[in-house]
């Protein structure tokens, strides 16, 4: 790891940490599960090319009781019959929000996605892609290594 930025930021980091504890709390509450939330963290993560993520959020889907062959093809989630509709927008979502320059946000995808979430659930499952961007370009902008993750 080039330098440890939680060492060098705490108080920010702190906030960061604060934001994702609220979206697990919001996990445990229901709307959003933590198997939901790694496959978006997985893929958010895969898109981004963090390799320190992809180890964390693949052993923590593996925990929250993900099969490899979900894993696997998460990749190419809109080729195989292995997601649920739900996961499939939420998915979606976490992709237009990860690629989203220069593409804004498609208001059928919108329409779609509130069909399956509550405001709150939502809002919650952006805030989750947020803090996964984020989580991702620390990670890679500081060389994070890949591979030490155990879940808890």
């Amino acid at each position: 790891m080039r330098m440890n930025y939680f060492a060098a930021s705490p108080a920010g980091l702190k906030a960061m940490l604060d934001l994702q504890n609220h979206v697990h709390k919001t996990a445990a509450d229901g709307e959003l599960s933590d198997g939901l939330l790694a496959l978006v963290y997985t893929r958010v993560s895969q898109i981004n090319g963090c390799a320190y993520c992809i180890d964390m959020h693949t052993k923590d889907a593996r925990k929250a009781g993900e099969t490899e062959q979900r894993l696997y093809a998460l990749s190419a989630w809109r080729e195989t019959p292995f997601y649920t509709e739900r996961e499939r927008i939420a998915l979606a979502w976490a992709e237009a929000h990860t690629l989203i320059a220069g593409r804004g946000i498609d208001e059928a995808l919108f329409e779609a996605t509130r069909e399956h979430f509550s405001e709150k659930g939502l809002t919650d499952l952006t805030l989750a892609i947020c803090t996964i961007n984020a989580w991702n370009r620390l990670a890679i902008g500081f060389a994070a290594d890949a591979g030490n993750y155990q879940p808890a």
